[in-house]
């Protein structure tokens, strides 16, 4: 039987059919709605490769901007969007002015004697009982990284114990360390002898004898630089660290210890700066310029804190001043705590 025809619709009489073929529809950004993933991958594909050439047409088009200018008008560059410059606002973030942070607390902290150099830092570092010979080469890196630290092995001692032995024996601070696989993976500072103790997850741990050209470190006192602790929280976890060095740096040695705390993870960091006269000479002064570049001597790794203690370690009756709540808080990529 052959197909019955249907009557064309009386409003749509004297009207011609539009062809959509040849239109052109606009590429999405997400292609989430199409079932097909060969064609959904290809329409995503699509959305790249124009949004590479619309980067690249506006770039030309800011160049010969720049160009018919000339070289003296300054152009305004476009600001890239980082997690860093789209962050959340913290409402206890400490501004360079706020003086009731940096000048009347900071002078009052438990840290203050050590930043002010009345107290010389004195560390004990230990492990966890039966450590492998793996965390020995990070303990001696930790031991060249930090002044004044010494190694105490743990045997069958509580951690209390040796808080209360290392507060006897004068010692200002505690270190624990603990390993997965062989590898570092937890560090617990306790400040002696009423505090705070903090434990960090450590990871990404590179010895200083695998860093490419890295430089062997000398008995100087290094300097510090502590960068990126912004908040409250953060401020007094930068002291913290800071109160594990001597404020006497010797600067001849040109040694400098870095904490950058970049999206509330800390990397650590140990670099020798070296002065070199390069070939170039300066047209005022006629003599050679001089430049500057940066060492590593090592070693690497990388901290998150997972909580703050008030008072020495204390896992059942301690208070916390602050402790890291996954599901409560890490709901935005956006938000840092440090």
């Amino acid at each position: 039987m052959g197909k019955r025809k249907t009557k064309p619709d009386a409003s749509l009489k004297g009207k011609k059919p539009i062809n959509t073929a040849g239109a052109v529809r606009p590429v999405s950004n997400n292609p989430g709605h199409i079932r097909n993933k060969l064609k959904r991958s290809e329409v995503y594909g699509k959305y790249l490769l124009e949004k590479k050439a619309q980067k690249r047409k506006d770039r030309l088009k800011r160049a010969k901007e720049a160009e018919a200018l000339g070289e003296d008008v300054a152009v305004e560059k476009k600001q890239p969007r980082t997690l860093e410059n789209t962050r959340e606002k913290e409402e206890t973030m400490v501004q360079p002015d706020d003086d009731e942070v940096l000048l009347v607390e900071d002078a009052n902290d438990e840290f203050a004697p050590y930043f002010s150099d009345d107290i010389r830092p004195k560390l004990l570092i230990t492990t966890r009982p039966r450590p492998s010979k793996e965390l020995f080469h990070f303990i001696a890196d930790l031991m060249q990284l930090i002044p004044q630290s010494f190694f105490y092995p743990r045997k069958s001692y509580s951690i209390k114990d040796i808080v209360g032995y290392a507060s006897n024996k004068k010692f200002t601070h505690v270190i624990v360390l603990s390993e997965k696989s062989k590898v570092c993976n937890g560090m617990i500072v306790s400040h002696l002898p009423k505090g705070p103790t903090a434990f960090f997850k450590v990871s990404n741990v590179v010895p200083s004898k695998v860093i490419k050209n890295h430089g062997n470190a000398t008995n100087h006192i290094p300097e510090l630089n502590l960068h990126g602790f912004s908040t409250r929280l953060g401020h007094r976890v930068g002291r913290f660290f800071g109160s594990l060095f001597p404020h006497n740096a010797q600067f001849q040695g040109r040694q400098i210890v870095t904490f950058h705390n970049q999206r509330d993870y800390i990397f650590v960091r140990q670099h020798r700066y070296i002065f070199e006269e390069s070939k170039v000479e300066d047209k005022e002064t006629g003599k050679a310029k001089t430049k500057a570049r940066l060492q590593e001597l090592g070693p690497r790794f990388t901290l998150k804190m997972r909580w703050l203690q008030e008072g020495t370690f204390d896992t059942q009756f301690g208070e916390y001043e602050w402790i890291h709540k996954r599901k409560e808080m890490d709901i935005s990529r956006r938000k840092f705590h440090l």
